[in-house]
């Protein structure tokens, strides 16, 4: 996998953190993976504001895979920012959660995500999911951010 893209994990919960990086690992997505543990972290480090102030703004993840249920601001709130903001509007989201609120994926997609993921309880079919998502968004897709570079 190409190291230069970066992922974005926001995830509040520590298990599904560690499962998603182990995940990633096992697969060899070998790409550097930025955690925010809720929605004002990960705002603050893709406009380089707050902990992040000072950070180059230009490298931006190549994928936000976003949980819905954060701490200080939730996920479609978050969702919400990322489209409203020139910088980050066309940044691939894809909404990776345990939700399976029809609510939920309907806002979800009406805000702008470009998928949404419910996270397998099982862990096989969980790191299955976690292979053919860096498959897709780090290698078939051509995504407006990585042409700017």
């Amino acid at each position: 996998m190409n190291s230069d893209k970066i992922i974005l994990l926001v995830e509040d919960n520590p298990d599904d953190e560690a499962l998603t990086l182990r995940a990633f690992k096992k697969n060899n997505i070998e790409n550097e993976i930025v955690v925010a543990r809720d929605g004002v972290e990960a705002l603050e480090y893709l406009f380089g504001t707050g902990s992040y102030a000072g950070r180059d703004t230009s490298k931006q993840p190549q994928i936000i895979l976003l949980d819905l249920k954060l701490p200080r601001i939730d996920g479609l709130e978050v969702l919400r920012r990322i489209r409203a903001d020139p910088r980050t509007a066309t940044q691939p989201v894809t909404i990776l959660t345990s939700s399976k609120e029809e609510r939920d994926i309907i806002t979800s997609y009406q805000l702008g995500a470009n998928s949404y993921i419910q996270k397998p309880v099982d862990f096989g079919q969980f790191m299955e999911a976690v292979r053919q998502l860096g498959l897709y968004w780090l290698l078939l897709n051509v995504s407006p951010i990585g042409s700017k570079q």
